[in-house]
């Protein structure tokens, strides 16, 4: 399989805060360090970094932080999506001045047309010429059509990121329609890795709280030692994802735990409003870390 600049491995990166819950940055550095010293692929900035509870001087710290860190030994990937056509294309412009390699954009809210969104990638395609990726979610879907029809009209816009339910069955559906002309990642933090690869994905975008193993998962997988790459799925990543948090405020605080435990992050803060962990998820997470040598 020939795969395109961006594929494999692309965790979606936590925003460390520190107990008064300001930007850690020594702690973010940590991370982009401990994720590629695991051999991923890129590295994200999205709604998993909680991007959308960050201020403008925030976004631009972080994003900032993640490009120099990286020195540009991957591709960062950073969501630049708004409510407001000009808004997004402002976001991505910024983002291609600071470094960026690519922007990833679901569209700007659910009731607009087809047309409509069809023109606001457009726009933003337009406007920065990098790699545009579409962010397909439960909130916000593209349907596989829509995403082909999005990158017919739209030069740059060449990926997708499929994560509506059910996200194997849409990632196939994607590849489908999309054929040669749209590459798809999975998302939903990786938990369908492996039925997304058999249906054509060329990634994922998962949490960064266990790089090395989803590295370890795409290389069997690569290099077609499937059984290998399903016992290492279940062996060193279920026991994380299997615990039951209640919305992305929940998955925060259990990734953040995993990282500050592993000595990444100072600290697990997630800014409010967020589910806290019930006693039962916690004791899970001890059983789960226990299992995984945390």
């Amino acid at each position: 399989m020939n795969l395109p600049e961006l594929h494999g491995v692309v965790p979606i990166l936590l925003t460390p805060f520190d107990e008064r819950g300001a930007v850690d940055e020594a702690s973010l550095r940590r991370l982009v360090d401990f994720t590629i010293d695991a051999g991923v692929h890129g590295l994200g900035i999205a709604l998993g970094s909680e991007i959308y509870k960050l201020t403008e001087a925030e976004r631009e710290t972080v994003t900032k932080a993640v490009i120099d860190q990286t020195k540009e030994r991957v591709p960062v990937v950073v969501n630049t999506g708004a409510a407001a056509t000009d808004l997004a294309v402002y976001y991505s412009r910024q983002c291609k001045t600071w470094g960026a390699s690519a922007v990833m954009c679901t569209p700007p809210g659910a009731g607009f047309s087809a047309d409509e969104i069809v023109d606001y990638f457009r726009a933003i395609s337009n406007a920065v010429q990098l790699p545009v990726v579409i962010q397909d979610t439960s909130a916000t879907p593209v349907s596989a059509s829509l995403i082909r029809r999005i990158c017919d009209n739209c030069e740059w816009v060449n990926y997708a990121k499929v994560e509506s339910i059910p996200p194997a069955g849409q990632v196939y559906n994607a590849v489908q329609a999309g054929g040669d002309a749209v590459a798809i990642f999975g998302g939903a933090a990786g938990a369908m890795f492996i039925e997304e690869l058999r249906r054509g994905s060329i990634g994922t975008m998962p949490w960064p709280s266990t790089p090395h193993a989803f590295v370890r998962v795409w290389n069997a997988w690569q290099s077609g030692d499937h059984l290998a790459a399903r016992e290492i799925f279940d062996s060193q990543i279920w026991p994380l994802l299997r615990i039951p948090v209640q919305g992305i405020g929940g998955h925060h605080r259990l990734h953040k735990e995993v990282l500050r435990r592993r000595g990444i992050i100072a600290s697990a803060y997630v800014r409010p409003p967020a589910e806290a962990l019930d006693p039962i998820a916690l004791a899970e997470l001890d059983e789960a870390c226990d299992q995984l040598g945390f």
